[in-house]
């Protein structure tokens, strides 16, 4: 990688509450640039949370103009309800990213934890410990919700794979998501 500047975005889709973090790279050097969630829960309305994620991810992509987007895939759990309302909001996330042209990069949790750890079933608190030190990041700065840190786990595991085609998907707009998924658009 060269010397120039790029910003990515990393986002933890959820439905009651949704992390986001940004860290800036400089050739090979990675720093933080901001993180937080967005607060879901005191909304009841699914929809309105939907359209509440496209307006909160569309700002910060206004605000911090990054690059590139990168996103947990939502984990296969056994609540098939579960799993369509992280989709949904997924799916709203990468709506945002697409609309502003951010090419998308799509990470299986394991993947994020296996980037930052070395250990796929690394805890929450094992990621987060580790990105505080991998990016110098101060107690008094670490979030109270861990959704923050494992959205920017999401995109300090882009910054990992920037140098090896190894993302798991990535988009650079509608036709590009139309092309590599043709079997799952319907005409």
């Amino acid at each position: 990688m060269d010397g120039k500047e790029k910003i990515i975005l990393g986002i933890d889709p959820g439905t009651n509450v949704m992390g986001y973090g940004l860290i800036k790279v400089v050739g090979n050097k990675a720093s933080m640039v901001a993180m937080g969630v967005v607060d879901l829960r005191k909304m009841s309305d699914p929809y309105l949370r939907l359209g509440h994620i496209f307006e909160r991810v569309t700002g910060i992509i206004e605000a911090y103009l990054p690059d590139e987007m990168a996103v947990e895939a939502p984990f296969f759990g056994k609540n098939i309800q579960s799993m369509l309302k992280l989709g949904r909001a997924q799916g709203v996330a990468i709506a945002a990213a697409i609309h502003h042209d951010i090419p998308i990069h799509e990470y299986a949790p394991l993947k994020i934890k296996m980037a930052i750890t070395g250990n796929g079933s690394a805890s929450k608190e094992q990621v987060a410990g580790m990105l505080q030190r991998l990016l110098n990041i101060d107690n008094e700065e670490m979030p109270k919700y861990m959704d923050a840190t494992d959205a920017l786990g999401a995109a300090y595991c882009h910054f990992m794979q920037m140098g090896t085609p190894t993302s798991d998907r990535h988009y650079k707009g509608w036709k590009d998501f139309i092309a590599k998924n043709n079997q799952r658009v319907k005409g």
